[in-house]
């Protein structure tokens, strides 16, 4: 039996002892030929009671984010000034926490020319449009086993997606022609996005996860049916994105599902030909997520482009985001 051996650790000597650096023989330079990141001009003034908006906007410092936010402000501005689009892309959560309205205002002045979305997007769109709320506690409602089981949200939407797919459709225009057409069914249809941008006829798409939305939960639903239209959304999708040259895409509170169908999408638009390297891209959320941050940010702007994460609260950070665009639109009439 063969015995191990270990071999003994070698101790290293130092060959003089360590002493203290002498600070006396340090070499300095002159301040005012050093380069600094922040200067009096860039940063913040106080604010008085009652004044304007263009007032507080004016007296955010020029540092980071806030100069950041500002940049987008007028990329967007100038996006629009030019006849150049501005796409959002989004997640469910900026409705369930109430920017609907926003998006809507925003969509009406001609500002956001295209929207997609997840398919969770269109339950709480349908939701607040059918009956003024949405978002159940999920937790208790998984308990009783009645999670996603809204009677009303399954059958509607599901039969607005076999209406629209039988008309030629995809699921956000079938989507929101529903909604527009039912004034009775809908008391709050002009709070639905949906219906809002299929009026104004611009295009709205729905990226569906099958198996991720609770309409997919119900006797109504068709998977089939589903897919055709979320299909035909992302071909339409792609479409948009190859005008997105000089303009602007949004990804708001979306970290996996958009910036997927973002990036595939794309691929699409260039593959095909068209020149989509003069785009600006900026991911709004409250982390800063892996998808989000390569998908939406690096990889479709190495060619050209700028790219900014804009880290926050969407109910707080997007109204400042629509402020300051309505802010700088209105200066340039």
């Amino acid at each position: 039996m063969l015995k191990s051996h270990t071999m003994p650790r070698a101790k290293a000597k130092l060959k003089t002892q360590i002493r203290a650096v002498d600070l006396k023989k340090i070499k300095t330079v002159p301040l005012a030929g050093r380069k600094s990141k922040v200067e009096i001009d860039l940063t913040a003034r106080p604010v008085q009671a009652g004044g304007r908006f263009s007032d507080f906007w004016r007296s955010l410092p020029g540092i980071l984010a806030a100069r950041d936010l500002k940049a987008v402000v007028e990329k967007i501005a100038a996006a629009r000034g030019s006849g150049r689009p501005v796409v959002l892309g989004m997640g469910a959560h900026p409705i369930k926490v109430g920017l609907s309205p926003l998006i809507i205002d925003l969509i009406r002045r001609g500002i956001i020319t295209a929207v997609a979305t997840n398919g969770a997007a269109i339950v709480h769109d349908f939701e607040l449009a059918f009956i003024g709320r949405t978002s159940e506690d999920v937790a208790e409602e998984l308990c009783k086993g009645t999670f996603g089981m809204a009677r009303e949200t399954g059958l509607y939407l599901n039969r607005a997606i076999k209406k629209g797919v039988n008309d030629g459709l995809g699921l956000g225009e079938s989507v929101g022609r529903a909604i527009s057409a039912g004034k009775k069914l809908f008391p709050n249809k002009d709070k639905s996005i949906f219906a809002q941008g299929y009026e104004q006829k611009i295009p709205m798409t729905v990226h569906v996860t099958m198996g991720a939305d609770i309409i997919h939960m119900h006797p109504s639903a068709d998977g089939a049916l589903t897919g055709e239209a979320s299909f035909r959304d992302f071909k339409l999708f792609a479409s948009v994105l190859a005008g997105l040259d000089g303009g602007v895409y949004i990804n708001l509170g979306s970290a996996v599902v958009l910036p997927e169908v973002f990036l595939k999408a794309l691929t699409v638009a260039r593959n095909l030909g068209h020149r989509t390297e003069n785009i600006t891209t900026v991911n709004m959320d409250f982390i800063q997520h892996y998808r989000p941050r390569e998908n939406v940010l690096r990889r479709p702007t190495l060619r050209g482009g700028a790219s900014y994460a804009l880290t926050g609260h969407h109910e707080i950070m997007f109204p400042l985001l629509a402020a300051g665009i309505i802010e700088s639109m209105d200066n340039r009439t």
